[in-house]
């Protein structure tokens, strides 16, 4: 049986970069036409291994750099300013948009408004705890303070 490198996750076969045994037909027919594998030679097994390393590389360079914004997101204190009536309520909310708008504001990062975790709209003037996801495994805590505009 020939062997193929599998240039994407092929269900069933195997995941993108390993090495496999498959029917030469299926090889043939399927794999390649569809650009899924390309045939295991010498040289393309060396050179899959080395992007490979590169992916594995830039993915943890990745969570680093996630990492340290995190961080940094942890020590921000958020202010955000609403119009709000005497007894603190505000007139509209607070959602995630705006958070997201204020970090990157304060701090210059880019984050996704669904990355942030707020069950439900700020309404009141207050201080709150959000969290905020960077990436996979890194999670700050924000303060976000809610003060009356004036």
């Amino acid at each position: 049986m020939p062997e193929a490198i599998l240039l994407k996750d092929v269900e069933g076969v195997g995941e993108r970069g390993t090495v496999v045994e498959v029917s030469k037909g299926y090889l043939r027919n399927f794999l390649i036409p569809r650009k899924l594998a390309q045939p295991a030679t010498k040289g393309a097994v060396e050179a899959a291994q080395v992007r490979m390393a590169q992916l594995e590389k830039a993915k943890a360079e990745a969570i680093e750099r996630a990492k340290e914004n995190a961080a940094t997101l942890s020590r921000t204190v958020l202010t955000i300013s609403q119009q709000a009536g005497d007894d603190g309520r505000l007139f509209g909310s607070v959602t995630s948009q705006d958070i997201a708008d204020a970090i990157r504001d304060a701090r210059g990062l880019k984050v996704d408004r669904r990355k942030i975790n707020l069950e439900e709209p700020i309404k009141h003037v207050g201080t709150y705890m959000v969290d905020v996801e960077i990436a996979e495994g890194a999670t700050a805590s924000v303060k976000t303070m809610v003060v009356e505009s004036k």
